[in-house]
């Protein structure tokens, strides 16, 4: 939960890179939401069958548009790729592609974008004693 979170503190910050963990989570849990707007939104009477969405929907939609695209953007970055890779979403097929995109392991280490979130998380670890 610290993920979502974190990701709605950066809610407009574009630059730098996101771990694949706050991406996914962030995601899973806008999920999560949007079904239980959606059922509470039926429940009340504010849901439209021929839209797809109802109001509370609607709002909590609109509300984490920025956030989502800043942390896709993030994302990116963090397997080396401009963020106008985010554009994939609006063409046929390309939010399956996006997300595919999503799913590889970030860049070790530093890239032209910034340090590796995952910090010293990334640096293989022995153990001597």
């Amino acid at each position: 939960m610290n993920d979502y979170i974190g990701v709605l503190k950066k809610y407009a910050v574009f630059k730098g890179r996101a771990r694949r963990k706050e991406y996914w989570t962030f995601i899973l849990v806008n999920i999560v939401v949007s079904f239980v707007l959606g059922y509470v939104d039926q429940l009340v009477g504010s849901y439209n069958a021929e839209a797809g969405i109802g109001t509370l929907g609607m709002v909590y939609a609109v509300a984490v548009l920025v956030p989502t695209l800043a942390v896709t953007v993030r994302r990116l970055h963090d397997t080396d790729k401009v963020g106008w890779w985010a554009f994939l979403s609006i063409v046929p097929f390309g939010v399956i592609v996006l997300l595919i995109m999503q799913a590889f392991e970030g860049t070790k280490g530093s890239n032209r974008f910034g340090p590796d979130p995952r910090g010293e998380q990334s640096k293989s670890s022995t153990f001597s004693g």
